[in-house]
């Protein structure tokens, strides 16, 4: 389905030029996290991008980083690409080997081929050894951290993720900020690095908004007393800006809170206080993103750049805050936002780690100004993760390796979207796939089979009940027991093992 706004359409054009490409990816944001989403968090670079492209409001990822990495960038589903779990691994199953292997390739080695030029920056996390790091895996250049999340400040408490570039360990200035770092040497590639007359494919992967909560003071500032009222105004107010803005439907219901009411919680300054800085972490992040996009437009490549930008899955729900001797937002804190996770995932039930919709839906947003016209639409379509590396292919008219490097190299999974931006509809009988520490789902159609660990199936129709209020596992026998055998198929196809993993 194609949505128009305000009588725009959107048709898409074959460029003279192949594109560049940029895949911009935000770790841990909510569903609701964006302006352009619904929320009050100010992120005016990324709402002009989804004006002037699409936003797509229904785009699935895995539930939880490493999966979602991997997915991106090989097409496969994650059990095929070595990345089942998190990394690093010690399972002795090659579905959760903790790393890509070699029956993949990711967007940047199927690309170089084809004369692109591949830059990557920011957090990898797809091996953590060094013959496993981005420049082993095609890309050209690579500044960033090999590892996960939990790097701002430097120094830091908890600088602990070395930065390298190019495979060699670098030492930050003082009052270096990783989401401003990262930037910086993006824009680097593109006034310095880059070949006039070459193509493009950069993939830039912000550590923001992960947890720890750090961020700027000049930043947090600009949220000052925003979340006094608590979770439940703020929830609200982002449920019906979603409905003004066609993110969701009239009709669609508000799942329960999780959070306590406003009125029992005994440090209010506290909690909105966690809340002011995770604000500043979006923020900031939208602010380099406008950076990047003022780089693109002063080098004159603006117009024919497709940039991407999404989640890499819901909002992450952590309740501690191992140093609450210290203020949140600093450079010495490890606090977490807690239950505002709930918040961030307006209107949807749970967040990371959760098959539920919660934890495995990301906006996405698409702009290629020279091959998508008349922008501002939303799709309602659904599409998935894996869907990148046909979507890059389509773009760059190349064609998928079936050897590399001496590998015969596994089919990707995924299937362009750009059909869906032109305004095609998804396939029918598509069917996804969510599996992660026993928590499991599959989706095909409007139809949902979900669980969490150990718990029993819950099945719901999405065109009916998007936020999952109303199992109909009761009620609808034969779609359970179809559905449940259609998981257990997929899941000896691909490796897919019960919880916990042993081996």
């Amino acid at each position: 389905m194609l949505l128009l706004i305000g009588g725009s359409t959107i048709s898409l054009i074959q460029a003279q030029e192949r594109p560049n490409i940029i895949i911009i990816l935000a770790d841990d944001m909510g569903y609701s996290d964006l302006g352009c989403m619904g929320s009050e968090i100010e992120t005016p670079n990324l709402d002009k991008l989804a004006h002037e492209g699409v936003l797509f409001n229904h785009f699935y990822t895995a539930s939880v980083c490493c999966p979602s990495r991997a997915s991106l960038l090989t097409g496969q589903w994650q059990w095929d690409a070595g990345m089942g779990g998190m990394s690093p691994s010690k399972s002795s199953f090659p579905e959760y080997q903790g790393y890509l292997n070699n029956k993949s390739v990711t967007i940047a080695e199927a690309l170089k081929p084809y004369d692109y030029q591949t830059f990557m920056v920011g957090k990898w996390h797809l091996g953590n050894e060094r013959p496993m790091w981005p420049d082993r895996r095609g890309f050209d250049q690579f500044y960033g951290t090999p590892a996960g999340g939990g790097l701002y400040f430097y120094p830091s408490t908890f600088y602990d993720r070395p930065v390298f570039w190019n495979g060699v360990e670098v030492t930050p200035e003082d009052g270096w900020y990783s989401t401003d770092g990262f930037a910086d040497h993006a824009v680097d590639f593109i006034e310095n690095e880059r070949e006039e007359g070459k193509p493009f494919f950069m993939y830039l992967a912000f550590i923001a908004p992960h947890y720890p909560l750090q961020a700027k003071e000049k930043d947090i500032q600009k949220y000052k007393d925003r979340y006094a009222e608590g979770y439940q105004a703020i929830r609200n107010a982002r449920f019906t800006k979603q409905k003004e803005l066609g993110i969701v439907s009239e009709e669609t219901q508000l799942s329960s809170a999780v959070y306590p009411s406003w009125g029992s919680v005994e440090d209010k300054e506290q909690e909105a206080r966690e809340m002011e800085v995770y604000a500043a972490m979006v923020d900031c992040m939208d602010q380099n993103i406008g950076k990047l996009l003022a780089t693109l437009e002063a080098e004159g490549i603006e117009d024919n750049t497709a940039i991407f930008f999404l989640s890499d899955n819901g909002a992450g729900r952590v309740d501690w805050n191992k140093t609450p001797e210290v203020e949140v937002g600093s450079n010495k804190s490890n606090g977490t936002y807690g239950v505002w996770y709930n918040v961030s995932s307006t209107p949807y039930r749970k967040g990371k780690r959760m098959e539920h919709e919660g934890g495995i839906l990301t906006p996405m947003i698409a702009r290629w100004p020279k091959g998508i016209k008349g922008g501002g639409s939303i799709i309602h379509e659904p599409a998935h993760i894996n869907d990148f590396m046909a979507t890059c292919l389509e773009l760059a008219r190349a064609r998928y390796p079936e050897t590399y490097e001496g590998n015969r190299i596994d089919p990707h999974d995924g299937i362009s979207f750009l059909p869906l931006i032109s305004g095609q509809t998804q396939k029918e009988d598509r069917i996804y796939f969510w599996s992660f520490i026993g928590n499991q789902a599959i989706r095909q159609g409007d139809w949902k089979l979900v669980r969490v660990y150990e718990g029993e199936w819950e099945l719901y129709n999405l065109s009916e009940d998007p936020t999952e209020l109303k199992d109909l596992s009761g009620n609808e026998p034969e779609k359970l027991s179809e559905l449940q055998e259609k998981f257990e198929t997929f899941a000896k196809e691909h490796g897919v093992r019960p919880w916990p993993l042993k081996g």
